[in-house]
């Protein structure tokens, strides 16, 4: 069933509640773009305020892969899908046990129609078209929060960022981590945008 979705302050609240978490075999119940690994909801057309934004067939994102997110996720589904590949092949192998394992992504940002790191005359931003998510931060069982700006070049979480990070490369079409340029120290930028040159990762 389609909700409609009247801000992302909105939507940000309805992501309070968790979900259960499901495995790839589970039912289709609950799921969003056909994929069951991915608990949501689809959304009713987000029209563009701006030449170049909005999204079609955009789906409200909770859950990917049994991980949730700490707030619902606005994108389209071939991002959901690429997302939810990330999290089942790299996320979850690259933090392992620690902690009891991965429980949850910190979501930076999500869908918002504006340009490229927000500067004036860019391009609209692939966040603009929902084909683009920003992660903080991997949440583990045990509560323990590790973030990507303290962790990049930490002792013991250098390997594990940097495994998330070249795992990326591929599901999505651009990846851009803290060594790409000021605007990505503290998060993975992770976008679905098609190169001729094949996936953009830094």
């Amino acid at each position: 069933m389609k909700r409609a979705i009247a801000s992302l302050a909105l939507c940000a609240t309805l992501a309070t509640a968790g979900c259960g978490q499901e495995d790839e075999s589970a039912s289709l119940e609950g799921s969003v773009c056909g994929i069951p690994g991915v608990i949501g909801d689809e959304i009713d057309p987000i029209p563009g305020r701006v030449a170049g934004c909005g999204v079609a067939e955009p789906v409200f994102v909770t859950e990917v892969a049994g991980i949730s997110l700490s707030q619902g996720a606005i994108m389209d589904c071939p991002t959901a899908r690429a997302l939810n590949t990330w999290v089942r092949e790299g996320a979850i192998p690259a933090v392992g046990d620690r902690g009891g394992g991965l429980s949850r992504l910190q979501v930076a940002a999500h869908y918002v129609c504006r340009t490229r790191n927000h500067r004036p005359g860019a391009r609209i931003s692939e966040h603009g078209k929902g084909k683009a998510i920003d992660i903080s931060a991997v949440i583990l069982e045990s509560g323990e929060v590790l973030e990507l700006l303290d962790g990049w070049n930490a002792r013991g979480e250098r390997r594990m960022w940097r495994q998330m990070h070249g795992a990326a490369c591929g599901p999505f079409g651009t990846v851009l981590g803290p060594e790409s340029d000021q605007f990505h120290r503290t998060h993975f930028h992770l976008d679905t945008a098609s190169y001729r040159s094949g996936p953009y990762c830094r």
